[in-house]
């Protein structure tokens, strides 16, 4: 067996960068890739990935272990690094600081692929302005058992819409199981205003295509392809594109034109195919800066809206309470008022059966519950088991919940300890419910 070596260097640009361990296998079950196939991939296209992150503060998103590995987020920028990476201070809506790299140009981002970023996560903010986000980000992020062909039903939809609001949509494949469209807009209005605005929009699709898309933020009461408006909250990011994503097929968040849509399959855009697609033609996105938009239509959108009763949708768990937020609450775990006041809704049968630090694990764990109740598993729907990603504070982790609506009250399994039961935000909450006490 060859000896791995520990380390190539570069030249990018006129500029030297240092790819440690470049012979570290990061994919490899359906293909093998190293660490330098992934920096000579963002290499052969980085015009194009560029145009996603420049003049942007990114997140790191490390997966120091490949793509098989669990990554975490590092907002900060490493103190160790190059003189001419530029940084930039954000604040957080925790009211914290930090300054986050700014990649320019191309040895910046074989750089960040050394540290494990295979994927690249943008803020929606230039540099110059992070106070008013340049991008409104419509995430289609489709449930379980759905499905692409609904994802590009509603992609289309959202071009639709979008087109009578006098803005441009610009589509890709998220590199997973949906959709991205990018729309490029006048850095004008401040992130909430963005937010509501990608609310309405969300809303509006669900009224034109009820069947397939939905904009409710609870899981248990989502159907089809769920509009993810909380994407445009501050401190989102989203993978831009070119991004590659950690799946066994190394695939990527490819870009592309409206016409490829209604065709267009994920697993087709992947690190092998994608330097030949670019070099042959280009990046369908190169125009997205030449004409940003208004949001003034989708804000007098969400003005209807909430003139009729629609109120403010929840926000992300992290976020402090927001004027005008309805409760923040699952509807299954929400208590009923009077009913003069609210009117009754039925809890939904939920359980946890899994948390776990890995997905695999997690997965793992939800197979033994089957296995232990397999009666009720056997009337579960596709979409009565919810996978849930749950961000702790610099690493993802994993809960699944199953719900028992489909199954007979008297043979529902109760609620057991989960197994796995890992959840790593459990002693933080302890140590803040002593505090309060």
């Amino acid at each position: 067996m060859a000896k791995e070596r520990a380390e190539e260097i570069l030249e990018v640009e006129g500029r030297e960068v240092r790819i440690s361990h470049p012979d570290k296998l990061y994919f490899s079950r359906e293909v093998r890739l190293s660490k330098l196939d992934i920096v000579r991939y963002y290499l052969a296209v980085a015009e194009g990935a560029l145009a996603g992150i420049r003049n942007r503060p990114i997140v790191l998103k490390r997966f120091v272990d490949g793509a098989e590995g669990e990554p975490f987020y590092q907002k900060r920028a490493p103190d160790k690094r190059p003189d001419w990476l530029k940084t930039v201070q954000l604040s957080f809506p925790s009211g914290r600081t930090a300054d986050e790299l700014v990649v320019n140009d191309a040895a910046g981002l074989a750089w960040i692929v050394n540290l494990g970023c295979i994927e690249l996560h943008p803020h929606p903010v230039r540099a110059g302005d992070l106070e008013h986000p340049d991008e409104l980000r419509i995430d289609l992020d489709p449930g379980p058992g759905v499905d692409f062909a609904d994802v590009r039903r509603v992609a289309l939809e959202a071009r639709a819409l979008l087109g009578e609001l006098g803005l441009t949509g610009w589509p890709k494949t998220s590199g997973s199981r949906g959709m991205h469209v990018n729309v490029r807009i006048e850095p004008r209005w401040h992130f909430g205003e963005v937010r509501r605005a990608a609310l309405a929009l969300s809303r509006e699709i669900e009224r034109r295509a009820p069947s397939i898309a939905t904009s409710k933020w609870w899981k248990e009461e989502r159907h089809g392809v769920f509009l993810d408006f909380n994407q445009n909250a501050k401190d989102r990011t989203t993978c831009s594109a070119y991004s590659v994503r950690p799946l066994p097929d190394a695939r990527v968040s490819a870009p592309l034109s409206w016409d490829e849509v209604p065709d267009c399959q994920p697993a087709d855009f992947t690190v092998a195919t994608m330097p030949e697609r670019y070099a042959k033609t280009g990046d369908p996105h190169a125009d997205m800066d030449h004409a940003p938009g208004s949001l003034e239509k989708l804000l007098e959108l969400a003005a209807r809206d909430e003139a009729s009763g629609l109120g403010d949708a929840p926000w992300p768990p992290h976020y402090i309470k927001q004027e005008g937020e309805g409760p923040r609450v699952a509807p299954s775990r929400a208590s009923r008022g009077p009913k003069a006041v609210r009117k009754p809704r039925e809890k939904m049968p939920l359980i946890v059966v899994s948390q776990a630090l890995t997905k695999d694990a997690a997965l793992a764990g939800l197979e033994r519950w089957k296995a232990r109740h397999p009666v009720a598993a056997g009337l579960l729907a596709v979409d009565d088991v919810l996978v849930d990603t749950m961000r702790g504070r610099s690493s993802a982790w994993f809960r699944i919940r199953v719900n028992l609506r489909h199954v007979a009250v008297e043979e529902r399994p109760p609620q057991e300890t989960p197994d796995p039961d890992d959840d790593p935000t459990r002693e933080w909450r302890a140590r803040w419910a002593n505090r309060a006490t």
